[in-house]
């Protein structure tokens, strides 16, 4: 049974923003604007419990003076950054909204966004962030470091002393309310921005999701499918826990994906079913690649891409290509010559 969560549905007078009897609009500053849902999906974590310490540490507020944190939370894509977050809004007991940050969001996006209504009239609606606020509730910023900078300029006053943002678009400005929170969850791939560090300073502390114990990846995916096989789920935890050891970035949603579509290719023909290991291996192999059968090989590559066995550069190497004569590392001729002479 998921937590009760505390009702935001009263005005908030002290911050200037006040709710409709029903909570689905607001108005602040003569302008009225409508509310986001919130996010009642039921998410549970499981193991690393440290770091949902850590994050529950950083929402607290321990002197009428202080105020909140808004970390951000680091890891490779599936490792459970947002489910995270979702569970401490959980254990808070506070309504939860995510928006999903992407190469092409814009301020406007983030804040309020004009909508063309009947007859022609204009009607504001507030992104997820901005419910979040005026209620007094809780977002996850997803997936972070895929917007630009000019989005995140539009949130600078929102992660300092400030605590209120900006909206160009309905000409307001809009505090927080004293019990809003907010986290940003941000991926460690190539397909992202650098944030700026202006930004960055505001986004802290650092929280790092690393891969699960073995006893926890299991308990995973058990919870995401309770009906699959133990024999399945081991298989496939045994490969993970190889992947993560070789520095792979598989992670427990892969594996979730493995065991969902090796279970439907053996349900799909009752007569002839395929075999589990047979089953398995397809899985595997439409779900990471034909290189992922082979972890080690797979591990290697990786390295050797990455530049593991490059040998250090030198001061040389920035100024002058690796066979120019002028190189200062490069062998001289005549020290090839004087060698051949000695022997």
């Amino acid at each position: 049974m998921p937590a009760p969560r505390r009702s935001r549905q009263t005005a908030a007078a002290s911050n200037g923003v006040v709710l409709s009897a029903d909570g689905r609009n607001a108005r602040c500053d003569g302008v009225r604007f409508q509310l986001a849902r919130p996010d009642t999906t039921a998410r549970e974590w499981i193991g690393q419990r440290e770091i949902l310490r850590q994050l529950l540490a950083c929402w607290l507020v321990v002197d009428p003076r202080d105020q909140p944190l808004t970390p951000r939370i680091k890891g490779v894509p599936g490792v459970g950054k947002t489910t995270l977050g979702m569970a401490a809004a959980r254990q808070m007991e506070q309504d939860l909204y995510i928006f999903q940050c992407t190469a092409d969001t814009r301020p406007e996006d983030l804040l309020i966004t004009p909508v063309l209504a009947e007859a022609g009239k204009i009607s504001y609606h507030a992104s997820p962030l901005v419910t979040a606020m005026v209620r007094g509730a809780i977002c996850i910023l997803d997936e972070g470091n895929r917007m630009n900078e000019k989005s995140w300029a539009s949130l600078a006053p929102l992660f300092d002393q400030r605590r209120y943002v900006e909206s160009i678009i309905a000409g307001i400005t809009v505090p927080a309310h004293r019990d809003f929170r907010a986290c940003v969850t941000m991926n460690e791939d190539e397909s992202t921005f650098e944030i700026p560090d202006y930004i960055l300073s505001r986004l802290q502390p650092t929280l790092e999701v690393e891969f699960p114990a073995r006893d926890d990846e299991i308990a995973i995916l058990e919870y995401h499918l309770p009906f699959a096989e133990a024999e399945l789920i081991g298989m496939t935890v045994d490969f993970l826990q190889r992947a993560h050891g070789l520095g792979l970035d598989f992670s427990p949603r892969d594996g979730v994906h493995i065991v969902q579509f090796a279970i439907k290719r053996r349900a799909q023909e009752s007569e002839h079913p395929l075999s589990r290991d047979d089953a398995w291996r397809e899985a595997v192999l439409r779900v990471l690649g034909s290189e992922a059968l082979e972890l080690e090989t797979l591990a290697e590559k990786r390295r050797r891409l990455q530049g593991a066995e490059r040998a250090p550069l030198g001061l040389g190497d920035f100024f002058f290509d690796p066979e120019d004569p002028l190189h200062p590392d490069r062998p001289d001729d005549d020290d090839d010559d004087e060698e051949e002479g000695k022997g």
